[in-house]
């Protein structure tokens, strides 16, 4: 008889963003929001 087994370990570590990372993030979202607004008000239009 055989038995085979396979083990997988996974380490998820938190990665640290560097300030501009962060800055570039941030517009990424402000950007976004504000895409989405438009949008919104042109969807209210028609």
């Amino acid at each position: 008889m055989t038995l085979n087994i396979l083990f997988f370990s996974i380490t998820i570590k938190k990665r640290k963003m560097s300030f501009e990372e962060a800055a570039h993030q941030e517009m990424i979202e402000k950007l976004y929001e504000k895409n989405k607004e438009r949008q919104a008000s042109m969807f209210r239009i028609m």
